[in-house]
């Protein structure tokens, strides 16, 4: 069973449809670590026109589930939601991507806390298939700010 499903997440970050990237919050330890899911369909509008025929989830959208990821943990730690701020990405370092990702598959997304300072914080996000291969990785930084 997950600690959040996309109604839940909807209520700590701003994002909806079609750039809500996450789809549950599986695991989080405080504002240490968090572990969700993304499910990647075939519908999704980003696959009409990146490698049609072939279709291939943008990279950087693997990223930004991440970050969502990380967001999601920051408002729950903080007592905000997405009526109180927004969480911006302020810095991106040591992407890479690994493996191609495709219509349906779900992918696991691990993120950890490197550290913080007030309302900035740094993580490591990590991005696994369903045969446990690392597809995407990314070290970033966020900030929530009030609105």
């Amino acid at each position: 069973m997950s600690l959040m499903n996309r109604e839940d997440i909807k209520k700590y970050i701003p994002h909806r449809d079609p750039m809500l990237l996450v789809d549950t919050i599986e695991e989080m330890d405080g504002d240490n670590s968090v572990v969700a899911t993304k499910i990647v369909s075939a519908d999704e509008p980003h696959f009409k026109g990146h490698f049609p025929g072939q279709p291939v989830m943008p990279g950087i959208l693997i990223v930004e589930s991440l970050a969502q990821a990380a967001g999601v943990m920051m408002f729950k730690h903080s007592g905000l939601t997405s009526e109180d701020a927004v969480v911006y990405f302020m810095k991106l370092d040591n992407v890479r991507f690994r493996k191609p990702v495709v219509p349906d598959t779900v992918l696991t997304l691990k993120v950890e806390k490197i550290k913080s300072k007030r309302d900035i914080a740094s993580f490591k996000g990590m991005a696994f298939n369903p045969e446990g291969e690392c597809v995407s990785e990314a070290e970033f930084m966020a900030k929530i700010m009030k609105k």
